[in-house]
Formats: structure tokens, sequence, C-alpha cells
């Protein structure tokens, strides 16, 4: 039997590490999410913090999420989930599908940067209330124009392609990531969320039928599974969740 994978990642917060436990969630993979051990046995935040200062063979990681198999550590989501899709089959095995996978998964890479930014727009170190007329007014541009745009790409690459997933008949880990995007958004924006999700309806479905995979439904209902807080990319920040004018104005 194969050693389990090593998952290296904030232990407070779901972030970038839920793209990679899903994923080896939904492959009944076994895997150890190593900074929420105790310190004791080894966990904690001093354990990613040896990764970070480059005491590892090969490129070091700039930031974690980190998966170590084996005496090899991957890092970058979008690279990770490459790997375990390949692993796994949760990707397609044509060369062109597995570009397609992870074109989508860099795609989703560049929303969350933006989603991220719509709190934290002047310095990522920075508190929220240091900048928060920014984040207002940043906020208010990606809920009116960049959502719809990013989104709405991922709707219409879901018609394109006949669905029900994103490649079509094929299910891959871009599936999981979309719609835990999609779950991010809801909690972070549930105003502006809400009126907009009627936009994308095929999307939601797919979100539903994600969520009722038997593996995700339980990892779901479990302890396992770490709540959003204002601590990580999605926040619920009330005075930033407004509705885009289009909106407002048809809901007098």
């Amino acid at each position: 039997m194969s050693e389990p994978y090593r998952l290296f990642y904030w232990p407070f917060l779901p972030g970038r590490g839920e793209f990679i436990r899903l994923l080896l969630e939904d492959v009944g993979a076994a895997y150890v999410d190593v900074a929420r051990l105790p310190e004791a046995d080894g966990g904690g935040i001093a354990s990613i913090m040896p990764l970070i200062r480059g005491e590892v063979d090969g490129i070091p990681p700039l930031a974690p999420p980190i998966l170590q198999v084996g005496d090899q550590y991957i890092c970058q989501v979008a690279n990770v989930c490459q790997f375990l899709g390949q692993q796994h089959g949760l990707v397609p095995s044509d060369t062109l599908g597995a570009l397609h996978a992870n074109q989508l998964q860099l795609t989703v890479a560049d929303l969350l940067a933006e989603i991220h930014d719509t709190h934290h727009p002047v310095a990522h170190m920075a508190y929220y209330e240091d900048q928060k007329v920014e984040a207002k007014r940043r906020a208010s541009h990606f809920l009116e124009r960049r959502m719809p745009k990013f989104v709405g790409y991922f709707e219409r690459i879901l018609v394109k392609n006949g669905g029900p997933w994103l490649l079509g008949e094929s299910f891959t880990y871009v599936d999981l990531s979309i719609a835990f995007v999609l779950t991010g958004l809801e909690y972070a924006f549930p105003l502006s969320f809400g009126a907009y999700k009627a936009q994308i309806p095929r999307l939601m479905v797919l979100k539903a039928a994600v969520e009722a995979r038997p593996r995700i439904a339980a990892y779901l209902a479990s302890e396992r599974r770490l709540g959003f807080t204002e601590r990580g990319i999605f926040r619920h920040y009330p005075e930033l969740d407004t509705l885009p004018a289009e909106a407002s104005r048809g809901s007098r």
C-alpha cells in the first residue's frame, strides 16, 4: 500500500487548499492534512515553514498549498490538480483535453485573485479596515463587471460542450473547482450573487451535481470541512455586497 498524500496548507481556513482537498476526497485517496495535526505530532503552521524556506529538494515552493508525494513536493493549485487528475482519472487522457482542463483551472485561479482583491485591493498584508474605501470601489466593479465576465464564461463553456460537465460528458477536477468557487461567491456576496445566479442555470445545476457526489456529500457534512471565515479568500463584508446598478433598477 502506498503512503498517503501529505497536504500542507494553513490549518484555519479552506482557502486554496480546498481545491486539492475536494479532489482527494472525491477520489477517495488517503491523505494527511498535515498542518491540522497537533504541533506535538508534527503539525501546525510550523510544519509548513521549512518548506517555504526551501529546506526541500528541487524547486522550493513560494507558498502553500503544497502536496507531498513520497519525497517530492508539488505546489500551485493548477499544478497539483493536474497531477492528481492524471493519477486518479479526473482529467482527459488526451493531450488537448488535459490542456483544456488546465486552461480552465488557470482561469479559476485568475478569478480567485480578483475575488481576493475585492477586500484587499491595496496591500495583502494590510488590514481590511485600512483599505475599506478602495475595497468598496473594487468590489463594486467586480460585482458589476468582472464576476459576470468570469462566471458567464464558464456558463458558456458548459453550453458549448453540451454538459453536464465543463468538458462535456467527462467529470474532471475543474468541475470540483468551479463548484467550490460558486459556493464561495454565495458566501461572500449573497445579495449580488443571489441576484446574478439566475443567469447561470447550468452552472448551478453542475454545482448541485458536484455536491451530490457521494464522497463529496459525505465530506461537506463532516467535521473535516472548514467553514468560511473573514480570514480567507472568500469574505463576507455586508458593506461590499451591493446589487449592480442594473439589478437595483430592475427590482424597483
